[in-house]
């Protein structure tokens, strides 16, 4: 049986590295379900660094949804 989970990235821009991948606990039965939950997990994860960090740092969010075999 296969579900989605969610793989973040979070970036800098000035330090030309992505810090190490976080798989988000929640898993998905789809890609739908899966893609609208990362947007949402971007903005909030990009709120909480907030906007001084983002723009000193120009820090991004990248985001995957991959589909992975469960037991």
């Amino acid at each position: 049986m296969s579900k989605w989970a969610i793989i973040l990235l979070v970036c800098s821009l000035e330090a030309k590295t992505c810090m190490p991948p976080i798989q988000l606990p929640t898993q998905f039965n789809d890609s739908y379900d899966c893609m609208v939950r990362g947007y949402n997990e971007s903005l909030r994860t990009i709120q909480e660094i907030g906007r001084e960090n983002v723009n000193r740092d120009g820090i991004y969010i990248k985001f995957v949804c991959e589909r992975i075999e469960v037991i």
